[in-house]
């Protein structure tokens, strides 16, 4: 078993698996200090006791974008504040890095709850709560358990072309496990856990895409496997969102988070649009500058949740937060609405805010209610039918350790029905702008000042990219004639109308825009040199699942001394002659706008187009324009034009002589293909490079990329592999 070691003791301590550790967070419940999260770091491990028929909970994670993110088999993910080793590499798997690299951790732990009527009863599964007692959901046992990989990427060892991202994570639990020392007893009820009998198949999605970086996209399956129907059925993504650096981990760093809900955002595009976003976040409270400054220790971003599908559009959703107090339980606290005709306040007993039990808890999930933001916790919302702040809403206003739960519903499930439900963990960078913010603008009692000051643009545009990639605006998925509302945009000075897709048909599509393929590539040696050889048939042949169209654009060589990305250096170019025109639009204030809004377009076509064989683009820029058919263009290569296969670029074809056979592989002579990648491949895309003086006994590494021209349609760059 491996080791690691304790943040807060020095000492070692092996990791288990799951199972057994919460076998250990059931006997905390009745001996815990102040802050139970100090327990799970600092209480040795029981031994391991596993079995073949005892299912055990298994790690991953996402690590293919900007937010590197754990991923358990039981319903959760984050690692309770542990080190869990990633399954392939043995390095530490982080619980929510965002992001990646920096050390910044955004998570605890978040877990899948569901509640539903049963018959006469009111039943909650919870894959992990605020006790850390409870777990409800377990994968199958040994090896059926176990995760599934796929991938979009020809060149991962996981490649499926079924895959919906570059790293597809599968998995399948239920909440039928009962007894066996893995399922504590409800305290609060005073039973023990009553399944709904309910399995959930799980597949969350990554990509590395510059507009698809920042979020994880995760589609539910839920599937009644009892013999009743579940009535009334509420789905909520449960948030323990600690903000801290890892030098930081203790209260010190979790003690001080904000909560909130972000409705909406003015759209990009302006003319009054704005964008409806409905995300619940979490952040620091102030982004932890250090003397006035920011540095690599600071926690400038947010993260959190949106819920981008659901059956019905008809629905209530519910956003509730609570700070739950171990030590003292009248300072125990979540906003709560006075009672009223038809809907009394409901009593949790001992706690105000933390819903303990199946029933309470169920309360939580249905009652349709959206918590004012933790910044304002010291205003007084009376007038808006909240109860009053609590004695020491000053302290809590100013950020605490505090957990909240993004809920929706009501469904009703038959027996043996499945119930499909997407939701995606967004991050957006820079919410904290001027490091000195919180000290200057933060009055617990005029909160709006320091909100004010909050940058959640970042956010709003990654929470926006996560509901395009689910539901590609545009596209008619489903083939009934509908691509999805539009928006029309009346330019003020000449009259015309621009209009675009400003979401999908409201069907999953569950795809993005991304580079072509990576190239087929092998390496070869000489003495002093390395022959680079690959095939680049899916690069230059296949079409962008977004666009439709084939986008392919060139390829670059690079060389690095190790395998640190940061390392690698671009030692050769290739991309075709095209062009990008640019068309001048004038503002309504008098002001000049250039505006990309075509594919790019090669030498030949343009000469075509204006009917001169002469026609050179680069001669037109924004100072002297060319003006054709009333309009005003000026024109740019798109990446270098490095188009010239041969000594001028250094890479040439393998196969000079080879013809295109074409896209369809049965039309394939043996004459026209090479085996050389381990598949028959066209010889006419095989293409060489040679990286000679190099020095012996030294260790180089060699990578090509394809790239593409990106999409001024949907505003987004080339993108490279």
């Amino acid at each position: 078993m491996p080791f690691e070691t304790d943040v807060l003791t020095g000492r070692p301590f092996r990791i288990f698996g799951a199972a057994f550790l919460v076998v250990t967070l059931t006997q905390l419940a009745s001996a815990r200090s102040s802050d139970p999260k100090i327990d799970l770091l600092t209480k040795e491990t029981l031994p391991s006791q596993t079995s073949t028929s005892v299912p055990v909970v298994k790690y991953t994670a996402h690590n293919r974008g900007t937010i590197q993110l754990a991923i358990a088999n039981n319903g959760t993910f984050g690692t309770l504040g542990g080190t869990i080793p990633d399954p392939f590499t043995g390095r530490p798997i982080p619980s929510c890095i965002y992001p990646a690299g920096s050390d910044v951790v955004f998570l605890w732990v978040a877990a899948v709850w569901i509640g539903a009527v049963v018959s006469r009863d009111t039943l909650v599964s919870c894959a992990n709560e605020d006790f850390y007692r409870t777990t409800e959901f377990w994968p199958d046992v040994e090896p059926f358990g176990n995760f599934r990989y796929a991938s979009l990427d020809r060149s991962s060892h996981f490649y499926d072309p079924k895959a919906h991202s570059e790293q597809d994570i599968l998995c399948e639990y239920t909440d039928t496990v009962v007894g066996s020392g893995l399922v504590a007893s409800d305290p609060t009820d005073a039973r023990p856990h009553v399944p709904l009998n309910v399995k959930v198949t799980q597949r969350s999605m990554a990509w590395s895409y510059s507009y698809a970086d920042d979020f994880i996209l995760f589609d539910y399956q839920v599937q009644n496997i009892g013999a009743r129907e579940l009535q009334d059925v509420y789905i909520g993504i449960y948030v323990d969102g600690d903000v801290w650096h890892t030098t930081r981990q203790g209260p010190e760093g979790w003690n001080d988070d904000i909560v909130g809900f972000y409705r909406t955002h003015p759209a990009p595009e302006g003319h009054g649009y704005i964008d409806t976003i409905n995300i619940a976040y979490h952040a620091d409270n102030n982004g932890d500058p250090e003397g006035g400054q920011w540095n690599d220790r600071s926690a400038r971003s947010a993260v959190g949740v949106r819920v981008v599908r659901t059956p019905s559009t008809s629905l209530k959703y519910s956003f509730n937060w609570w700070v739950t107090n171990y030590s003292d339980v009248t300072r125990d606290f979540g906003p709560r609405r006075q009672g009223r005709l038809g809907d009394p306040y409901r009593y949790f007993g001992s706690r105000m805010g933390t819903p303990e039990g199946d029933r309470n808890k169920y309360y939580i999930l249905s009652h349709e209610e959206f918590d004012y933001d933790l910044l304002f916790t010291a205003i007084n919302h009376g007038s808006e039918g909240w109860l009053q702040p609590p004695t020491d809403a000053d302290l809590l206003a100013n950020g605490w350790d505090t957990r909240y739960l993004l809920s929706f519903g009501p469904f009703d499930i038959a027996s043996g029905q499945k119930l499909p439900v997407s939701f995606a963990w967004v991050g957006g960078l820079d919410l904290h702008v001027r490091p000195t913010d919180f000290e200057d603008l933060f009055n617990p009692y005029e909160p709006e000042v320091y909100y004010q000051s909050l940058d959640f643009s970042k956010l709003a545009a990654n929470s926006r990219w996560a509901s395009w990639v689910y539901d590609n605006p545009g596209i008619d998925t489903d083939g009934d004639g509908y691509s999805g509302p539009v928006r029309k945009i009346v330019d003020s000075v000449t009259g015309a109308i621009d209009s675009f897709y400003s979401a999908g048909d409201g069907v999953p599509d569950f795809r993005g825009a991304g580079p072509p393929p990576a190239p087929r590539i092998r390496v070869t040696t000489e003495p002093g040199k390395l022959l680079v050889r690959w095939n680049g048939f899916y690069s230059e042949t296949t079409r962008d699942i977004f666009s439709k169209i084939v986008d392919f654009e060139g390829y670059r060589i690079y060389i690095a001394r190790d395998d640190r990305p940061s390392s690698y250096s671009v030692i050769a170019s290739y991309d075709r002659e095209d062009f990008n025109r640019y068309r001048l639009k004038r503002t309504t204030g008098g002001e000049r706008e250039w505006l990309l809004e075509e594919t790019p377009f090669s030498l030949d076509s343009l000469r075509r187009l204006y009917g001169d064989p002469q026609f050179d683009p680069l001669r037109y820029t924004p100072e002297s324009p060319f003006t054709f058919s009333g309009a005003i263009y000026f024109f740019q290569p798109q990446d270098f034009n490095m188009s010239v296969l041969g000594p001028a670029s250094g890479i040439h074809r393998a196969y000079p002589d080879a013809s295109d056979p074409g896209a369809d592989p049965t039309l394939w002579r043996p004459e026209d293909i090479t085996d050389e990648h381990g598949e028959p491949l066209p010889k006419y895309y095989e293409y060489e490079y040679v990286i000679d003086s190099l020095l012996p006994t030294v260790q180089y590494f060699a990578a090509v990329t394809s790239f593409d021209f990106g999409s001024p349609i949907a505003e987004l760059p080339a993108l490279e592999t």
